[in-house]
């Protein structure tokens, strides 16, 4: 992937909008599914990808029987509208729990989050009312849900750790509003940590994401990505995208897309339904990436300068203090705040993080041990 070159944007028409921006090479954009329009938003690079694990899956090169994955899956996934009345677009869920519970993503409700409406079309052409048990901007994950007189069919979950680089799979949506969409390719990457544009115009990460080639475009967000059985494996989220001739963003898939893997989503899924809210493990501190044309004034190549740090925090009770510069984390240059974020994305309370500082110009390590962040 190249680096990201010149932010282009589009009007955004009157109705819908996808998050798109322009990279040398590719766009990543945030697949809302907002029929009729796009609005430019800045989305960043994917970091490499890690080293495929193991798993008990289909041969590299074989392709799921579409067919009977359909048949199975469908009925379990529904497609979502949106509205607050000025704004609205449509997007794609699954039901993970009989009783009524979908999820999908943040940025295909955040629209209707603060007093607008939801509803849900079921595979079965019904359509029901819906309402938000809670969401995390930080995640791009959501869950709804519906009243229903009788058990609803489910999705069978799979686990996204068995996923292998190469392994068949089948995405089901309703790309451009087009429901019960199904199309069909492979993982072409994984553990790809993907920025993307969350609410109130800032940025998070998508960490660790699954990356395919199953054709993916507006309207799939929140969908499922399943293996050759139908089990989850994870949650259609973001596509990249070709700049065109004049320079603006192209819309459709270019078999590039990411999911949000179903091991973290439905961690933080299961919290939501709990509480209405997920929780991570923080840090305490807030940091600014010293750039290259400073770094020699504070006589570094790359860090993180620690702007400030919370009382009685993680970071505080290891040590660190304002004015320190960050130059490692487990070992690993620290470049940017992405990367304090990726791991309380998936570290644990408790788990130790070994940071590498630099204060009155001398160097020294500390360890800290993660809290869990306190609920907002």
């Amino acid at each position: 992937m190249s680096e990201i070159g010149e932010e282009r944007t589009r009007e955004r028409p009157s109705r819908g909008w996808v998050w798109i921006v322009v990279a040398i090479a590719v766009v990543l954009g945030l697949i809302a599914g907002f029929i009729g329009g796009l609005l430019g938003r800045n989305i960043g690079a994917p970091a490499p990808s890690a080293s495929p694990t193991p798993a008990a899956v289909s041969s590299a090169g074989a392709v799921c029987d579409a067919t009977t994955v359909s048949n199975e899956v469908l009925p379990a996934v529904v497609t979502i509208s949106a509205t607050n009345g000025a704004e609205g677009g449509v997007g794609t869920g699954e039901i993970i729990r009989d009783d009524g519970y979908i999820v999908t993503n943040n940025h295909v409700i955040s629209v209707a989050a603060n007093g607008g409406e939801i509803t849900v079309l079921y595979s079965s052409g019904e359509t029901a009312p819906a309402t938000l048990v809670g969401r995390d901007p930080r995640a791009d994950l959501a869950v709804l849900k519906v009243d229903h007189s009788s058990p609803l069919p489910t999705i069978e979950l799979g686990s996204s750790e068995q996923v292998q680089v190469g392994q068949p799979v089948v995405a089901l949506g309703a790309p451009l509003g087009l429901s019960g969409t199904v199309t069909a390719g492979i993982v072409s990457a994984v553990g790809r940590d993907v920025t993307v544009p969350s609410d109130d115009d800032q940025t998070t990460l998508l960490a660790g994401a699954i990356q395919t080639d199953a054709a993916i475009n507006p309207g799939n967000s929140g969908g499922p990505l399943v293996d050759c059985d139908g089990r989850l494996i994870g949650i259609n989220t973001a596509i990249a995208t070709v700049p065109t001739s004049s320079g603006e963003s192209g819309g459709g898939s270019v078999g590039i897309g990411f999911a949000v893997p179903v091991d973290r989503a439905i961690s933080i899924v299961d919290q939501i339904i709990e509480t209405g809210s997920a929780s991570y493990p923080y840090f305490g501190v807030a940091v600014a990436a010293i750039s290259a044309n400073s770094a020699a004034d504070f006589g570094v190549e790359a860090g993180l300068y620690v702007a400030s740090v919370v009382a009685g925090g993680p970071a505080a009770e290891a040590g660190i203090q304002a004015g320190d510069i960050i130059l490692t984390v487990d070992g690993e240059p620290a470049t940017s705040p992405e990367t304090l974020t990726a791991i309380t994305l998936e570290a644990q309370p408790g788990d130790e993080v070994e940071i590498g500082y630099l204060r009155d110009g001398m160097t020294a390590t500390t360890t800290v041990t993660l809290q869990e962040a306190p609920r907002s």
